[in-house]
C-alpha cells in the first residue's frame, strides 16, 4: 500500500482491542494530543454512533469516516489517533489510512473481545442474538485488512495494558532510529 511519511501514529484493531486506552497511555509517555476518530464524528454529527446508525444508516458514517480520514491525511502535527473498528474495511480507507503515519493493529483474540464488549451496549454492530458470533464473523473478515494496513502489530491477549504501551514504545524508537540512519 501506499505509504506517506506523516508522524501521526495511527491505531487500528477491532472494537474493544484497547486503541482508546492505549491511545491515551501512548499519548502520557509521548505527549502528544490523542484524537479517537469516532468521538470527532459523534461530536461534529451531535449524536452518538449508534444514533447516527439508527438515522442515517452504516454508509453514511463510513463516509464521514473516509472524510475524516482525508482531513487527518492532509493535516501538519504529529498526533495518535484511534480509529474506529470498521474503518479499514472500506477499500479507499485503507490506502488513506497508510498515508496518515505509522498504522500499529491491536490484535485480539474473539475470546478476549467478547469479554471485554459483553456488556457494552453501545456498539450498534453487536446489537443481535449472538454478539459473540457475530465477533468471530467480524473478525475474521477484518483480520487480513487490519494486517495489510499495520506497520506494525502487537498481540493484546493476556497482556497487561503497560506490556501493549512498551511494546508499542520499543516499536517507535526502532522506527525513529532506523530513519535518521537513512
Amino acid at each position: 500500500m501506499k505509504r506517506q511519511k506523516k508522524d501521526n501514529i495511527i491505531l487500528i484493531g477491532f472494537m474493544g482491542s484497547g486503541k482508546t486506552s492505549i491511545g491515551i497511555r501512548l499519548s502520557y509517555k509521548l505527549q502528544l494530543v490523542v484524537e479517537d476518530t469516532d468521538k470527532i464524528i459523534e461530536e461534529r454529527e451531535g449524536m452518538p454512533i449508534s444514533e447516527i446508525f439508527k438515522a442515517k444508516g452504516e454508509g453514511y458514517f463510513r463516509n464521514l469516516e473516509t472524510g475524516l480520514l482525508r482531513e487527518i491525511r492532509d493535516s501538519d502535527g504529529r498526533k495518535i489517533y484511534s480509529l474506529g473498528g470498521g474503518t479499514p474495511v472500506q477499500l479507499q480507507n485503507q490506502s488513506l489510512i497508510c498515508q496518515c503515519g505509522k498504522v500499529i493493529y491491536l490484535r485480539a483474540k474473539p475470546e478476549t473481545l467478547y469479554a471485554r464488549l459483553k456488556n457494552d451496549t453501545t456498539r450498534p454492530l453487536l446489537r443481535c442474538d449472538d454478539p459473540q458470533e457475530r465477533i468471530r464473523v467480524l473478525l475474521s473478515q477484518r483480520t487480513g485488512v487490519y494486517e495489510r494496513c499495520a506497520d506494525f502489530i502487537v498481540d493484546v491477549d493476556d497482556k497487561e495494558q503497560g506490556e501493549v504501551l512498551e511494546s508499542i514504545l520499543e516499536y517507535l524508537e526502532q522506527k525513529t532510529i532506523s530513519e535518521e540512519k537513512k
